[in-house]
């Protein structure tokens, strides 16, 4: 006969692993401890999932926006086959939000709103580092202690956005059409740190005060744009 599970009992498990992997690192967190936090002895944790990376690769699952319906006959989740997460991870990221304005802003030659098209583009920025950041708090924690995961998230996914923000901003700087800046590159870090800083990282200040979400995103653009932006710019 299947086990009972009470309501919420798989919620609760992955909200409170997520925070510890989160708050503690992969390494570090341990059943005991998500048990410990739920309020619950260890060995009831393993009804539920049958290994520590069988902890993990759900709480991956659901930090990327996969929740799986499991019936109590289904548990304890089994531990994934080595590389299974990290597959998960790769074709996530493949298959993920593909920025589409700023792949837009790559194929103009020239653009007669420069702050408008760059708004645009900050903002999309913005709003889906803000819409995937437990995804990106749990890589940015976890990478320490996954080396693929590590290359995977820093090497691979960031690196190649900053990239290609620097490749835009080059172009716009060679047409006259945003402010010179001494390295494109490093201009393109900066607009990534600091956008990822407030979408991100905000959330997990330990002395947080209370903003507008709305007022931070338009702040982040604003002050993005104000220092990339010629006012007296015109396109050809």
């Amino acid at each position: 006969m299947a086990r009972k599970m009470p309501p919420g009992r798989m919620q609760q498990l992955v909200e409170c692993a997520m925070r510890l992997f989160i708050e503690q690192g992969y390494a570090r967190t341990q059943i005991a401890d998500v048990a410990e936090a739920m309020g619950i002895a260890k060995g009831t944790i393993y009804l539920y999932v049958e290994s520590k990376e069988a902890l993990f690769d759900l709480v991956v699952r659901c930090a990327a926006g996969e929740s799986p319906a499991l019936a109590p006959s289904q548990l304890p989740v089994a531990t994934p086959r080595a590389g299974a997460t990290l597959q998960f991870i790769r074709k996530r990221l493949h298959d993920g939000p593909q920025l589409p304005a700023l792949t837009a802003a790559l194929n103009r030659r020239t653009v007669a709103d420069p702050a408008g098209e760059l708004s645009g583009v900050v903002r999309e920025l913005y709003q889906t580092l803000s819409g995937s950041r437990l995804a990106i708090k749990l890589m940015d924690r976890s990478g320490e202690f996954h080396p693929e995961l590590a290359v995977l998230w820093f090497k691979q996914t960031r690196n190649a956005l900053i990239q290609t923000l620097a490749e835009y901003l080059e172009r716009r700087i060679r047409r006259g059409q945003l402010r010179r800046v001494p390295d494109t590159l490093v201009a393109a870090r900066v607009m990534m740190e600091v956008v990822v800083t407030w979408a991100v990282h905000r959330h997990w200040d330990r002395s947080p005060q209370p903003m507008d979400e709305q007022a931070v995103e338009d702040t982040v653009v604003q002050f993005i744009v104000g220092g990339l932006v010629n006012a007296d710019v015109h396109a050809e």
